[in-house]
């Protein structure tokens, strides 16, 4: 069947990126909106805007009663989430179903079981992937006891959830205790599941995680994988494909650890199989599936040439996938970097405000995907990414020197942002040289708390 008009429930650049793909294959969209977006760029280049609810996520972009009365007054053939909010929500896949709208992704039963981080692991084993040592715990006794058996240090996780909340690292018994008692609080303030487990802490860990397309019947291929190592407090900042300074035959195993997954699952649509590699044991263990697309799919669009939201559109339309794993073609390195309305200065505090000036970088192999312009206003509401600047080259040095120079041409006026810190990033030896940790960035922000941009240009 043939989508004629697709409902964007999200909003900031996914959205756009979403319409600019819709435009391209001759589909209308309607946005849905809060009241903080409705003058927004997105808003004005979507076909229709429809509001959904005042600024509060909890009452609009999470409200599936709302979204899915949209959906059905402009009688939507389908649903794109994007990424965040209701991208992962079960609930609202089911209730498209029942709309008879499709929903832009897997279908409920797979949101389900990945969305929840113990069935994801059980899947996991069950598909012959390595787990990090651990499992779930109903208190700080029963969790002091599990460390006990895994050894310390270990990391306290929400089942329902990710993105940081609900995550504690745990060094000794000690601190146990309020650890799992802060952990089970968040996680029920941001997930209404308190439900937590614990895995055992790798020191020297890489995020690398794999792109793959399935289409429900079984035919499940990857694309490749990326590094997404630098992270603060759980949250990514840079991310690059193919991953730096991997080896190739771990970087092989790592990658049909995905597609076994996926097969396993017989996954339909995007998404993201997450692992963790222990450059002490040289071993890697899965982490968790993300059923969305994903913030950072530009770089892996820009190394395979592809469209993943024509492909996510594709298969929405009940088609088989159109690619095999041989025609998968790999091309050059990518970088990408997240631009975030925050303070550097003041432990990246978030600074919403109106965008006095804006202007982005362009040039050969630099991609910028936004939705801020000149007088844009970033509300406190919501997530504080402003823009994403992909560079792409013939290898990775390319790339790099193609993003130092992005940077430089990245003029954000009126909100603070952590361009600086990107500079800084791309500017310091243990990176450029690549394959660095986990651990990384917290240290190199301890090094330069107060790094400015005309100290790195």
């Amino acid at each position: 069947m043939k989508l004629h008009r697709i409902l964007i429930a999200n909003r900031g650049e996914i959205a756009l990126r979403v319409i600019r793909t819709c435009r391209k294959l001759g589909i209308e969209t309607v946005l849905a909106v809060s009241d903080a977006d409705l003058d927004s760029a997105p808003a004005r280049l979507a076909d229709i805007a429809i509001r959904v609810g005042p600024p509060p996520a909890a009452q609009s972009y999470l409200h599936v009663e709302r979204i899915m009365a949209a959906a059905k007054a402009v009688k939507a053939d389908a649903i794109h989430p994007g990424y965040g909010f209701l991208s992962e929500n079960a609930r609202l896949a089911r209730a498209a179903k029942e709309a008879e709208i499709i929903f832009i992704g897997p279908d409920e039963t797979h949101l389900a079981s990945v969305g929840d981080k113990l069935q994801a692991r059980d899947h996991a084993v069950a598909a012959g992937l390595p787990v990090v040592p651990g499992g779930p715990v109903d208190d700080a006794e029963a969790a002091l006891a599990l460390a006990g058996e895994i050894g310390f240090p270990v990391l306290i996780k929400a089942v329902g959830g990710g993105g940081g909340r609900g995550m504690r690292h745990v060094k000794e018994g000690s601190e146990m205790k309020p650890a799992v008692n802060l952990a089970m609080a968040e996680a029920e303030a941001a997930f209404g599941d308190a439900r937590i487990y614990i895995e055992r802490f790798v020191e020297r860990g890489r995020h690398i995680e794999v792109q793959l397309l399935g289409d429900g019947r079984g035919n499940v291929i990857h694309l490749g994988e990326r590094d997404c190592s630098i992270q603060r407090r759980y949250q990514k900042l840079v991310e690059e494909a193919p991953a730096p300074d991997l080896h190739p035959k771990l970087r092989s195993s790592i990658c049909e650890a995905a597609v076994r997954f996926g097969r396993h699952l017989k996954y339909r649509n995007a998404g993201t199989v997450e692992f963790l590699v222990d450059i002490n044991r040289n071993e890697f263990y899965f982490l968790e599936m993300n059923a969305r697309i994903q913030v950072e799919h530009p770089v892996t669009e820009a190394i395979t040439g592809l469209d993943l939201i024509a492909e996510q559109i594709w298969i929405a339309e009940r088609n088989e996938l159109r690619l095999t794993q041989n025609a998968v073609r790999f091309s050059g390195h990518a970088i990408e970097c997240r631009i975030n309305a925050e303070n550097p200065a003041d432990d990246f505090r978030p600074s919403p405000g109106t965008v006095i000036r804006a202007l982005f970088p362009a040039g050969e192999g630099v991609r910028v995907d936004t939705h801020i312009e000149s007088g844009a206003h970033v509300p406190p509401f919501y997530d504080s990414l402003l823009a994403k600047i992909i560079a792409h080259g013939k290898n990775r040095e390319e790339a790099l020197i193609r993003m130092k120079l992005a940077l430089r041409n990245c003029i954000l006026e009126g909100v603070d942002t952590n361009v600086s810190t990107h500079a800084g990033l791309m500017s310091r030896s243990e990176f450029i040289d690549g394959g660095v940790t986990t651990d990384f960035l917290p240290a190199f922000l301890a090094r330069t708390p107060r790094l400015s941009a005309t100290e790195v240009a």
